[in-house]
């Protein structure tokens, strides 16, 4: 096991392609998805990926520690006698909660018992691990048709009971069971209290129909200069996770296997969460930099609400 163990939130402040999946219908370029769940997924590869370009030294300086943390760039940049790994590892960055469109309260983030078991699980492997509520209680309160939110969630349709989120009509079984202020601390302090209120927890199977069938579908086209027509071959349909949508994954770190740079593994997490708020806790992850999409906050347990 690595020596230290944290964890990270990652909360999408525009919409995020985290490509590439399979197209497999009339979405050209759909998310990337977990194959046993279809749930979206940031691979932990472009995740180590932009946080190292994000960290990269402008200057030269600091560069030393920066190769302990990711380890050497190309392998020419270390010798057979030389050569290491970096001291961070990271897992996938796993769904958490999803934005979904309500009838009241303009939205609601949604997530279900097997994502919150999971969440708990992780939190467990944690170097100090916090407290979180069991799963016990939320699960056998659900059954499809039926949600958990907060007795004066702005989702629910006056006294009735009721929240209908997308198309879909959900009748309120009871509170959240602390859920609320576990998840809080992952998205932006200044949306903690709202997060609260408009979170909702579902039945799993309803869960999996809106991260399957709620996310974005837009056409891109590639216009002709000179007509300003669609040039052949230029237009494609991409699936997009809609802005707020909240992952986390776990951060690991041992200690440095550089022999001419020590570091604890402390350090390299330490090192890591101090250039991360350097660069204000945003990164931009997945496609279409250039249009603004992939602008993610990250928050660290314990930092957050």
């Amino acid at each position: 096991m690595p020596e230290v163990i944290d964890s990270l939130y990652i909360q999408a402040l525009t919409g995020l392609h985290p490509g590439s999946g399979t197209a497999l219908g009339v979405v050209d370029l759909p998310v990337q998805r977990e194959r046993h769940t279809g749930w979206p997924v940031i691979p932990a590869s472009s995740l180590k990926g932009v946080m190292r370009a994000a960290t990269r030294p402008a200057n030269g300086a600091g560069r030393d520690t920066w190769i302990v943390v990711f380890g050497p760039e190309k392998l020419d940049e270390a010798d057979d006698k030389q050569a290491f790994a970096g001291a961070l590892a990271l897992t996938d960055a796993r769904i958490l909660a999803f934005p979904v469109r309500s009838l009241r309260g303009v939205f609601a983030w949604v997530t279900c018992p097997a994502v919150l078991e999971r969440f708990r699980r992780d939190i467990a492997l944690m170097t100090r691990p916090t407290t979180v509520p069991a799963t016990v209680t939320v699960t056998e309160s659900l059954t499809p048709g039926t949600v958990l939110c907060a007795e004066n969630s702005p989702l629910l349709i006056g006294e009735t009971g009721k929240m209908i989120l997308e198309e879909f009509d959900f009748e309120r079984m009871g509170d959240l069971g602390g859920w609320d202020d576990a998840l809080a601390q992952g998205v932006d302090p200044e949306a903690c209290e709202r997060f609260k209120k408009n979170l909702a927890i579902l039945h799993n199977d309803d869960f999996g129909h809106f991260v399957q069938h709620a996310t974005e579908v837009v056409a891109r086209v590639g216009l002709d200069a000179k007509t300003k027509t669609v040039r052949d071959g230029a237009l494609f349909y991409e699936e997009v996770l809609p802005p707020e949508t909240l992952f986390h994954a776990l951060v690991m770190a041992d200690a440095s296997r550089r022999k001419d740079h020590p570091m604890t593994a402390e350090e390299v997490t330490g090192w890591l969460r101090g250039t991360v708020r350097d660069v204000r806790d945003v990164i931009q992850i997945g496609a279409d930099e250039t249009i603004g999409r992939g602008f993610c906050r990250l928050t660290w347990q314990g930092e957050g609400a």
